[in-house]
């Protein structure tokens, strides 16, 4: 049977610390870093955002810039010709719907109202739409990203063979919502720094007794 959520959450900040939820506040810039940080290192994506925010004035600068320029600007943080474009049509299309740039009211209406909203921005998928609503706006959300999912199977507390973009619904139900934060940050970070794609150190593993993927 595999262990239960509270009790991974209480073995992993035994090891890493427990994670304190602060939610920032600022949703556009959640949602421009997100799409920043996909595929790449956390460092890469922070540098790209720093370089575009000291580069741009706004978020209305950045809608409107050259896109070769944006590309060039962002570079640093891989996948910028994929990347900028993406970045340009969220941007444009929260513009239209709220040219103040203020998405506090996400925190207001109903959850899946506010996940909605955020899925039907250009490429916004379950874990950008996740990550806003429980880093910036401080709503029960479960981002779920490859570290993630790849510890959640690994525990069997998901199928195999489950969608990435399943995962998330199937977590949201497992854990409950207010733990949602822990869990997420405690895998993210097992799964950086133990629980490896390719060669996870079991050994040093607080979980191993009962994971069924655990090796000698």
């Amino acid at each position: 049977m595999p262990l239960d959520p509270a009790a991974i959450i209480e073995r992993l900040a035994a090891l890493y610390g427990m994670p304190v939820h602060r939610p920032h506040g600022d949703a556009v810039a959640e949602l421009i870093l997100t799409v920043l940080s996909q595929n790449t290192a956390d460092t890469n994506s922070g540098r790209a955002f720093t370089a575009m925010l000291a580069k741009y004035p706004d978020w209305d600068a950045i809608a409107s810039a050259p896109q070769e320029e944006l590309i060039e600007t962002i570079r640093g943080g891989g996948l910028a010709q994929q990347k900028a474009p993406r970045i340009q049509a969220i941007l444009r299309a929260v513009r239209e719907r709220s040219p103040v740039w203020d998405l506090e009211f996400l925190r207001e209406v109903p959850l899946e109202d506010a996940r909605g909203w955020l899925r039907s921005l250009p490429g916004v998928g379950p874990k950008t739409a996740a990550c806003v609503l429980l880093f910036a706006l401080g709503r029960p959300a479960m981002p779920v990203d490859t570290h993630v999912e790849r510890v959640a199977k690994r525990l069997g507390l998901i199928p195999a063979n489950l969608t990435a973009e399943k995962a998330h619904d199937a977590l949201e139900a497992l854990v409950p919502p207010e733990d949602y934060y822990r869990f997420h940050m405690l895998l993210i970070k097992h799964g950086r720094r133990t629980c490896d794609a390719r060669r996870p150190r079991c050994g040093d593993c607080p979980l191993a007794p009962d994971c069924p993927a655990a090796v000698e």
